[in-house]
């Protein structure tokens, strides 16, 4: 599973009024193949985090790192609330129950239909200057 996180910029720029907690849907590394994704909206409560993050976690092993391409991401669904966690092995097995979960709701015709969505066709030559 790769983690990406999307800058200060664009969390800022999502709705001020979207809920913090545990999403799914799906995700797209530059004009890569789409991969179901979970995504963690919010403080991070067990890292104590100060400013709001939005991390990506794909659920597809890549070969090569990306740094620097276009993610482009749908949310589909709600998960969970974000919550503190006694210990590290507990949020290790809440993110896996999350992605279980996520793989499940993904399988579901109407949102597997999402998944060829133009959205996720950049145009040609679109890339992200280092």
């Amino acid at each position: 599973i790769l983690a990406a996180n999307f800058s200060e910029q664009v969390v800022e720029s999502f709705p001020s009024d979207i809920s913090t907690g545990i999403y799914y849907g799906w995700a797209c590394v530059g004009n890569g193949d789409v991969h179901k994704m979970v995504l963690s909206i919010g403080w991070n409560p067990f890292y104590k985090n100060i400013k709001k993050s939005v991390e990506t976690h794909i659920i597809h092993t890549f070969k090569d790192n990306f740094y620097g391409e276009i993610l482009s991401i749908v949310i589909l669904g709600y998960i969970r609330s974000e919550k503190t966690f006694s210990s590290l092995e507990a949020l290790i097995s809440a993110i896996q129950e999350d992605i279980e979960e996520a793989k499940r709701q993904l399988d579901l015709p109407e949102h597997l239909k999402l998944k060829d969505d133009n959205f996720f066709h950049l145009p040609e030559g679109k890339t992200v200057n280092h």
